[in-house]
């Protein structure tokens, strides 16, 4: 059920023979990502769960969920992007659907985070599952 920008992640990760590689590309993906507006960074849309400061922003339209996104840690801004591709443009119902965890599986990422980053990114995908059910 991933999208096209998701299949395309996993392909380049497929492709990228050690971490090192793949960690370097998820900084890519974050640095470039649209940046946040500095007005939307606050205690309302924060992650809590995140070593990092994390800050999420649900807009749904049309039924169709997507989100702005921005952490202080670059790492962290590139896991925004790929829960970007992995969820943006879904209908709120079909949010709910998504296996995170077997879909990040396939980037090799639960081998490589921190026990911090793998629960922020837990928190970011339970935020995200949320507000989509908020709203459908």
């Amino acid at each position: 059920m991933a999208s096209q920008a998701f299949e395309e992640i996993a392909e380049t990760f497929d492709f990228l023979d050690d971490w090192e590689d793949r960690y370097r590309h998820v900084i890519e993906l974050g640095k470039a990502m649209p940046p946040m507006d500095d007005s939307f960074k606050v205690p309302a849309l924060k992650v809590q769960g995140c070593a990092s400061q994390v800050w999420l922003r649900p807009i749904v339209e049309d039924g169709r969920f997507d989100f702005q996104g921005d952490s202080d840690a670059m790492i962290v801004r590139g896991l925004i992007a790929i829960l970007h591709a992995l969820y943006s443009g879904l209908s709120v119902d079909e949010v709910a659907k998504v296996d995170a965890v077997a879909e990040l599986g396939r980037l090799g990422l639960n081998d490589h985070l921190s026990s911090q980053r793998s629960n922020g990114l837990r928190a970011m995908v339970q935020r995200i599952r949320e507000e989509a059910a908020s709203r459908a």
